[in-house]
């Protein structure tokens, strides 16, 4: 590793040091400094080429000092610390300049690794971060709770996205926050603009032209008036498509239309109006798979997919779901009025060990019917009803079958409803390969009952 500059920020004068002892041992020249204004100060004069920089600091932010820093002629690289949880500060610091973002406590291979990162982005030309960026703390969105590297590195990636209006493609199972990606993302750039929710699953395919595009007074039987419709209505804030996999493909032509030409026209008129929004779509759906079962048009989706979010499924960062249902619970208990119970380590233990089909959403609907029925302020194993959960994502239970092989169809036939025929998701569930599951369809005779 070549040796560099490297200048720390931060008043843990004992971190400091444990990190300036084994760095200069391997040939970089380290400075410390306890405080933002001493740390733009030092780094003015120092020059130096990485600067390790705390959140925290007395007096001036480093999120705050983070601007100024970036700023400097010597273009030093930026990586930020901190052991804030709160994953809107991934946000605002890629955002605002940052190379990354580091969680303590900090280990040495974790800084040695990034490093070597930082020696191969030295070549590069830095991009400058927009002027006069608003600080995190001042908005209204939460951010995704959990400390899953999944999680904080989607925050990462919302950062680096907020700073232009690219075209994002948000990807996963139902229930795992879409949704409230696409808000964190418009936050972090226009939340004083529009943002738009249209769910392209919930409105009748006969209006979704005219709640799109709006229309003219007397374009149609029952159109009295003018409507503004939603991609005009976004302005230059953002436009959301949720459940995009669901859109009908004559409708799907003119979307393509608006994306290509950056313009529409309202139903029934002929002036053109400019779509300045930033478009955001979501959906559940393998889209590639839709794309070559002729449902979805490729062209769209390449239109689309410019840039892609996933969004993993509860199931594989279990290690979040203590964190979650601590936010659930006070979420909870303020809509319904009542003390937020404690959960005790076995009710704790069932909720982490469960499968979560439904995700988050999921676990929200069961910690809900959980303290609307509790009795006691500790919520205890036997009230955390997932049993009525499963039968919420299942519908009625059908009889119970006789044979192994009556019982394998059933559980197969279930799970494959519950995810709408995603071939994928519904394997990667059931823990068999694609192919597997395809044979099993064909042997079992499984009719696809939800086209």
């Amino acid at each position: 590793m070549i040796p560099m500059k490297i200048l720390i920020i931060d008043d843990d004068q004992a971190l400091c040091r444990s990190l300036q002892v084994p760095l200069s041992l391997k040939g970089h020249g380290v400075k410390m400094v306890f405080s933002s204004e001493n740390g733009i100060t030092e780094a003015a004069e120092f020059r130096p080429d990485v600067v390790f920089l705390d959140i925290n600091l007395p007096g001036q932010s480093g999120l705050e000092a983070l601007p100024s820093i970036v700023e400097l002629p010597c273009g030093p690289t930026v990586v930020i610390m901190t052991g804030e949880s709160d994953n809107l500060i991934a946000v605002q610091a890629m955002r605002s300049g940052a190379f990354d973002y580091l969680r303590k406590p900090l280990g040495l291979d974790e800084i040695y690794a990034m490093l070597s990162r930082v020696e191969v982005h030295r070549g590069q030309k830095p991009v400058l971060p927009e002027q006069n960026v608003s600080l995190v703390g001042d908005g209204h969105q939460s951010p995704m709770i959990g400390t899953h590297p999944d999680i904080i590195d989607l925050h990462k990636k919302i950062g680096l996205l907020s700073r232009s209006k690219v075209t994002v493609l948000i990807q996963g199972e139902s229930g795992t926050g879409k949704e409230l990606a696409a808000r964190i993302l418009h936050d972090a750039r226009d939340r004083e603009k529009p943002f738009v929710d249209i769910n392209c699953s919930a409105v009748v395919s006969t209006l979704l032209e005219s709640e799109f595009f709006g229309h003219e007074k007397g374009a149609f039987t029952g159109a009295d008036r003018l409507k503004i419709g939603k991609l005009e209505y976004a302005a230059d804030g953002t436009v959301f498509f949720d459940e995009i996999g669901d859109m009908p493909l004559g409708l799907q032509g003119k979307l393509l239309r608006v994306l290509q030409e950056g313009e529409f026209v309202r139903v029934g008129g002929l002036e053109p109006i400019p779509f300045r929004a930033r478009f955001v779509s979501a959906t559940h759906w393998d889209l590639e798979k839709l794309v070559k079962e002729g449902k979805f048009r490729k062209d769209l989706f390449y239109r689309i997919a410019v840039s892609t979010l996933y969004l993993p499924p509860l199931r594989d960062r279990r290690e979040d779901i203590p964190q979650l249902v601590e936010a659930l619970l006070q979420k909870i208990s303020i809509q319904l009025q009542c003390p937020r119970p404690m959960v005790e380590d076995e009710a704790m233990q069932k909720l982490i060990s469960h499968r979560w089909p439904g995700n988050v959403r999921e676990l929200e609907n069961v910690l809900t019917r959980s303290v609307a029925l509790a009795t006691d302020s500790v919520l205890a194993a036997a009230e955390v009803c997932l049993e009525q959960s499963h039968r919420d994502q299942a519908g009625p239970i059908p009889e119970a079958p006789v044979t192994m092989a009556e019982a394998e169809k059933l559980h197969v036939e279930t799970t494959l409803n519950r995810l709408r025929w995603n071939i994928t998701q519904t394997a990667k569930l059931l823990e068999i390969s694609p192919t597997t599951l395809r044979k099993k369809i064909s042997d079992y005779n499984i009719v696809n009952t939800c086209q």
